[in-house]
């Protein structure tokens, strides 16, 4: 066998069916772009998406990739098997319409068994094929592989509901007796069934049938208009035959992850040989940074929602593992350098994003180190809280809080509860799980899946040119298409639309914009010679070849090949335009005086305001935006001349033009320069010169998820608005505040202000004062209870911050040992709970002792084992709350 590393095996891949005429497609960001129905690129076909259900007309029908994606629905098996893993690499070779099984089966073959290639061993060849798929069986039978060596499984069916299906072809590579986890006369012992001797390496489908609604027999599912072929190799299963790992774990694309981890472990090693604990954390921490490192370069932060969520998560369990290996403190950043060295020269982003790849992991474990300690204290309250109440099973709801608010395993807190004699409610845990898994997909907006292709739009090649870079009106358009429902409700090409039906016009030349990179669609008209409103445009798109697609809501008869008169809604272009021109200055001043690394992540161009996301961690302070906001009207105060040029994306990128989401630019790109300020790649609308913006006023800065920040702001007329909007609010400030001076507002609030500390200096004061008098009375009162001295009242205070001061009077005091207070507030309960070190000694937990009260009055609450505060709103139970709290306290 070849002596190939993984580089070699994955650029001998790409070079393959380059030479079969396919273009290679660059790996994709792990992000997925306009296509809220994923999370994560999960698949190497997940890119391409857009190419075979027919949105988007492929630069070639011939595509190849090596792309990474990240799966985390099994996360609990990685490291304890083979080949899970939570990021790797799918290989896959795809036809758009082109080419199908007569081509793909023996590139296949050549692929895998030409010297000229990877050259395997034609004897460890085994393929399956779908019972009723002759075809392919055929084919396969045509070439040298073993006779034999094809296995009819009835599962060799791609089938995910409804949308495009097919059978599939799957490879196998025999890896010899010394891999057979079964008997040999095992009915799962062969090439498909569940061993580990016969190792899938490829997966062809033959995607030919349209599952429709209703259907469930798939012979009876009809052919689609185009055949397609989609394939995936997975890099690390290959790469495991190439170097006899018995793992993918036992390979180069780990292996210096895991040597890195062993000089950090403490007295433990990776044993490739066989199955140990220690190997299990070996293999989650090299297979998480791996996972997390693309997914930071790709633009994610941790966070506790979405994607966030997921990287949180992988994180946490990593340093879990890490403290298992004997690994103290801070460790995963340093984990980043093997991941860069193994990867990076085909992913020169983890290299170009290293440092702040390091930067995040290393926050981001320092925070969950200080949340590790937070989750173990309220874990030895939830199990005191249990033991009082006489139970031995910790809720599962418990567990799943640990989880999911402080990033507890919940391995761990069996380890935990199992100290304590106690065990875990694991069917409760995982109830709650799935039901935060739920609303977590139900949040996600539920945009289209790989849907079938619309032949319709696909195959709509007729030419049209958009004008709309020059004019806003043109006088003699044709209608070159139509497209409109037909009585079942699918998309066809017709030749004339009757008034008061919606439909899609394309024009042999059209000024009106499609919505492209943030920027809204041009509205406007459709009239006849006359000047009669034959149609109002609603929406413009870009269609799968590229024309403008008009949505048009027909007020008369429309016909294709008629002459009509195209007028754009000129407010709302000049509106649109303004605000766009807006983000490139606002972009311009964020990099001058924000810096570092700080680029778009996102915009919004609307007639009435703009939308601008950026990555930067934490919030611009007031001085910081108004420095933006000044820079920004300064440029329009200069009366910039705006222009642009088309040139080729080479010649372009010498111009040192911000460019954003690269892999949306073709061969010719546009470039706008707005003076000597701001040049970018756009394909929008912009202002003539910066001078027609008028005024530019941010209305708000916030975040939008971790490491991403947002500004909305305003031109022309609606920032002039809003600006007088807030001087109008602020001079009714300064009349209620008798200050003639709109300038001395601010001194007067900071006179009020002043005012208000002093006098609730002297308030506190006094309650402080009263407190410790009340207190003393409560001390008088102390009960006896299992040899402590605890006070239990309910007491008339006008806010909860007496208790802490009552609370803190007892503490002076010192002649009691628990201190239980109970107060009606309003039409609330406030509790509060404090013990000193004696009581803790003996057991008493403040905070499981509140939070069992809590629930007697309707409510919530907890804290440290030695104060602890609570709410509620059943005041009639206020004296059964405090019977419990003596009761639990007296069981102790």
């Amino acid at each position: 066998m070849k002596d190939l590393s993984s580089a070699q095996i994955r650029q001998m891949f790409l070079d393959f069916f380059e030479s079969k005429d396919h273009l290679v497609v660059p790996a994709k960001s792990l992000i997925p772009e306009n296509d809220p129905s994923l999370l994560w690129i999960n698949s190497g076909v997940a890119t391409l998406k857009k190419y075979f259900d027919g949105t988007v007309v492929p630069p070639k029908p011939r595509l190849t990739n090596a792309q990474k994606a990240i799966r985390t629905n099994d996360i609990e098996n990685v490291g304890h098997t083979a080949r899970h893993h939570t990021l790797f690499e799918m290989m896959g070779n795809f036809s758009i319409g082109d080419y199908f099984k007569e081509e793909v089966i023996p590139w296949a073959w050549e692929l895998l068994t030409s010297p000229d290639w990877y050259g395997l061993d034609k004897e460890k060849l085994y393929v399956t094929v779908y019972p009723k798929d002759k075809e392919s069986r055929a084919i396969w039978e045509k070439t040298d592989l073993p006779a034999g060596h094809i296995y009819e499984v009835e599962d060799n069916f791609w089938d995910i509901g409804e949308g495009p299906s097919g059978p599939d072809s799957e490879i196998f590579y025999d890896r010899g007796p010394a891999f057979a986890d079964l008997p040999a006369d095992d009915p799962e012992m062969y090439p498909g069934g569940e061993n580990e001797r016969y190792l899938e390496i490829w997966n062809i489908v033959f995607s030919q049938f349209n599952h429709l609604p209703g259907l469930t027999d798939n012979s009876t599912y009809p052919e689609l208009p185009h055949k397609n072929i989609d394939t995936g190799m997975g890099l690390e299963r290959l790469v495991s035959v190439f170097q006899n790992g018995r793992t993918n774990f036992d390979t180069d694309l780990f292996l210096p992850i895991i040597h890195k981890t062993e000089t950090l472990a403490d007295g433990y090693h990776y044993d490739q040989s066989q199955d140990t604990e220690a190997n299990v954390s070996f293999k989650v921490i090299a297979d998480h940074i791996r996972a997390i490192s693309f997914a930071i370069a790709d633009g994610a932060k941790p966070s506790n929602e979405g994607r966030g969520y997921v990287i949180r998560r992988l994180l946490r369990r990593a340093v879990l593992h890490g403290q298992k290996l004997g690994i103290q403190g801070n460790f995963l950043s340093q984990l980043v350098q093997p991941v860069v060295d193994t990867l990076a020269v085909f992913y020169p982003e983890l290299a170009d994003k290293q440092g702040e790849i390091e930067r995040t992991i290393l926050a981001e474990e320092k925070r969950f180190n200080k949340t590790l300690k937070a989750g173990l204290a309220l874990l030895d309250q939830v199990i005191v809280e249990a033991k009082a109440a006489g139970r031995t099973v910790l809720a599962g709801e418990d567990a799943f809080k640990l989880s999911d608010t402080y990033g507890f395993p919940v391995e761990l807190t069996e380890e935990q509860a199992a100290e304590a004699g106690m065990t875990v409610d694991l069917p409760g845990f995982e109830a709650a799980l799935q039901a935060q898994k739920d609303r977590a997909r139900a949040a996600r907006a539920k945009g289209p899946a790989m849907g079938v292709q619309n032949a319709v739009l696909t195959d709509l090649t007729v030419p049209s040119t958009y004008v709309g870079w020059t004019t806003t009106a043109v006088q003699d358009a044709k209608i070159v298409a139509i497209v409109a429902n037909d009585a079942e409700g699918l998309s066809v090409l017709t030749d004339h639309v009757p008034a008061g039906q919606v439909a899609w016009l394309v024009f042999d030349q059209t000024p009106f914009y499609a919505e492209m990179g943030g920027q809204v669609a041009d509205f406007g008209t459709v009239k006849d010679g006359s000047g009669q409103v034959l149609a109002t445009v609603t929406d413009v798109q870009t269609g799968p070849n590229g024309q403008h697609i008009h949505t048009v809501e027909a007020l008369a008869d429309l016909h294709v090949d008629a002459v009509v008169q195209l007028a754009v809604d000129l407010e709302r272009h000049h509106a649109v335009s303004l605000n766009h021109t807006a983000t490139h200055l606002l972009d311009q001043a964020l990099r001058n005086i924000v810096g570092g690394d700080v680029h778009q992540q996102g915009s919004l161009v609307e007639p009435e305001y703009l939308r601008f996301d950026f990555n930067h961690e934490g919030p611009l302070d007031q001085k910081t935006i108004n420095a933006i906001q000044d820079e920004v009207n300064e440029q329009i105060a200069k009366n910039l001349p705006i222009t642009w040029a088309e040139l080729p994306i080479e010649e372009a990128k010498k111009q040192d033009a911000v460019a954003v989401f690269d892999d949306k630019y073709g061969d010719t790109v546009r470039i706008v320069r707005i003076g000597d300020y701001n040049q970018e790649f756009d394909g929008g609308t912009h202002a003539q010169t910066t001078a027609e913006l008028g005024l530019f006023r941010i209305v708000s800065e916030g975040g939008t998820g971790a490491g991403i920040r947002r500004i909305e702001a305003m031109t022309s007329l609606p920032a002039l608005t809003r600006f007088e909007a807030e001087q109008q609010t602020l001079a009714a400030v300064a009349d209620q505040l008798k200050v003639a001076n709109l300038l001395a507002v601010k001194d007067r609030v900071s006179e009020l202000q002043q005012a208000f500390k002093q006098q609730q200096q002297e308030l506190t004061s006094l309650q402080g004062q009263l407190a410790s008098l009340k207190t003393q009375e409560m001390l008088q009162q102390a009960e006896d209870l299992n040899g402590l001295k605890v006070v239990i009242a309910q007491v008339k205070v006008a806010a909860a911050e007496e208790l802490r001061q009552m609370a803190d009077a007892w503490r002076a005091a010192g002649s009691a040992n628990v201190l239980v207070l109970a107060a009606a507030i309003g039409d609330r309960v406030n509790l509060l709970v404090a013990a000193d070190k004696t009581a803790n000694d003996a057991g008493v937990k403040a905070g499981a002792v509140v939070k069992a009260m809590a629930k007697t009055v309707g409510g919530g609450g907890g804290g440290r084992p030695d104060l602890a505060q609570a709410g509620g709103k059943d005041q009639a139970q206020i004296p059964a709350a405090l019977q419990q709290a003596r009761e639990i306290l007296a069981a102790i």
